[in-house]
């Protein structure tokens, strides 16, 4: 099923609105189904809601599994458009106050080109937290959670039982820990050749 980011809505055949995954920062997803729409699936922003097209004839397990492609999808360009370093050490303040009640409090967050076998570091000591440059790109949600876990080690040094149970307090952390591990294992495959693409029909990896 292609997969596109339109600038315009299209008129729907019909319509339904419904809350998103928590920990979104987007607070609601309008699903507009369109007979004219036969095979591409589409997503824009549209204030705080985001506005997801896609095919009349797409069962309720095809809707649910496209929006969540979908919200990754944008979350992925805009992580990628718009967090430098003075925006990642933002992020990081807000997730300390909303997770944290503000006790985590780096001196400095920034993303590095030298951490290809770790998403992230933190030293204590020196109050300062580093993200991979390969999360640049990845959902919001993933880099919020790399980044809350480097803001629990500012808290818990180790990796105990109390560094996991402050992490609890994210709602995503096992859906941003799946993604993270998902591409961990993606890039020990082979590298095969790519499949011919049909004619006008770019799949969705």
């Amino acid at each position: 099923m292609p997969a596109d980011v339109p600038q315009r809505a299209e008129n729907p055949e019909r319509s339904a609105t419904s809350q998103p995954p928590r920990g979104s920062a987007v607070s609601a997803v309008e699903v507009r189904r369109s007979a004219r729409r036969r095979r591409t699936v589409s997503a824009y922003r549209e204030g705080d809601r985001t506005i997801v097209l896609i095919p009349a004839r797409m069962s309720e397990a095809e809707e649910q599994r496209w929006v969540g492609v979908m919200l990754d999808k944008l979350a992925a360009q805009e992580s990628k458009r718009l967090l430098g370093d003075a925006e990642l050490a933002e992020r990081a303040e807000l997730l300390s106050e909303q997770y944290f009640q503000g006790r985590a409090r780096p001196r400095t967050v920034r993303w590095v080109t030298n951490q290809n076998t770790r998403w992230g570091s933190c030293t204590p000591a020196e109050g300062s937290i580093r993200l991979s440059h390969r999360l640049q790109g990845m959902p919001e949600y993933v880099v919020d959670y790399v980044l809350l876990h480097e803001l629990a080690h500012l808290l818990v040094p180790g990796h105990g039982p109390r560094f996991w149970r402050l992490l609890e307090a994210y709602p995503r952390t096992e859906r941003a820990r799946g993604y993270l591990e998902g591409v961990v294992s993606a890039e020990r495959l082979p590298h095969l050749p790519a499949a011919r693409s049909e004619p006008q029909d770019t799949r969705e990896a």
